[in-house]
């Protein structure tokens, strides 16, 4: 009696754990299917080029409090990203400290070329504003988006021309996935919920039931040949 017990709320818990323990094995299995490096599209960067010696001459703020300087490289030679107490960021000249102006679609398009290691041709190059990106683009800043044949998408800051991130095909297929797998599709970063919380606590009864059955047949078995 008490082995039947257990099988029936075996069976009423894998009713409701079924569903959720099939997406999480799904996704899993899609996530580790590839080195997280590749799925992050590092194959695609090229080398960030060495900075040159330069003795910097320092940004003009305007007036507006700096959180942060950094003195970064790309072709066209050092400048300054400037991160603002207020969130918001600018580029300077290094060699003059004069601000630049923000990232022109033409000079998008160029630091992406710059960014990607291989010779692949660009679809297209558009902007977003940062409370509008695209949801493989995260930041909250406002970017260029270029995205080559291969549908990759290199996006591109629109204030600083940094590289914030490189999205490919297999990236939107494993966000998607990791989204599933926290179940959560939207933000696709909150790993601690209610829902999450309640099916994993469900699933985790049910296998310690089907652990303790295996040995509640056993007992019935054995007083079955007696």
């Amino acid at each position: 009696m008490k082995h039947y017990k257990l099988m029936r709320w075996h069976v009423w818990l894998g009713w409701l754990i079924g569903v959720p323990i099939i997406i999480w094995t799904a996704s899993g299995l899609l996530m580790v299917a590839q080195p997280i490096e590749t799925v992050r599209g590092n194959h695609l960067r090229s080398e960030t080029p060495a900075l040159d010696a330069v003795n910097p001459v320092a940004p003009m703020l305007e007036g507006r409090q700096a959180k942060n300087l950094t003195l970064q490289q790309n072709d066209a030679g050092p400048y300054w990203v400037i991160a603002y107490a207020d969130g918001g960021k600018r580029r300077a000249d290094a060699l003059t400290g004069a601000l630049l102006p923000p990232v022109s679609a033409t000079e998008a398009d160029a630091l992406a070329r710059a960014a990607r290691s291989d010779e692949a041709a660009i679809r297209s190059v558009k902007r977003f504003d940062g409370d509008k990106a695209p949801g493989d683009q995260r930041s909250g800043r406002p970017s260029w988006q270029v995205v080559f044949d291969d549908d990759a998408r290199f996006y591109i800051d629109a204030d600083t021309g940094e590289l914030i991130a490189v999205r490919t095909q297999f990236w939107r297929a494993f966000d998607f996935m990791w989204g599933l797998h926290i179940m959560d599709l939207q933000t696709r970063e909150d790993t601690s919920h209610p829902i999450l919380i309640i099916f994993a606590v469900i699933s985790l009864l049910g296998s310690i039931l089907g652990f303790v059955m295996l040995f509640t047949r056993r007992g019935r078995k054995r007083r079955a040949v007696t």
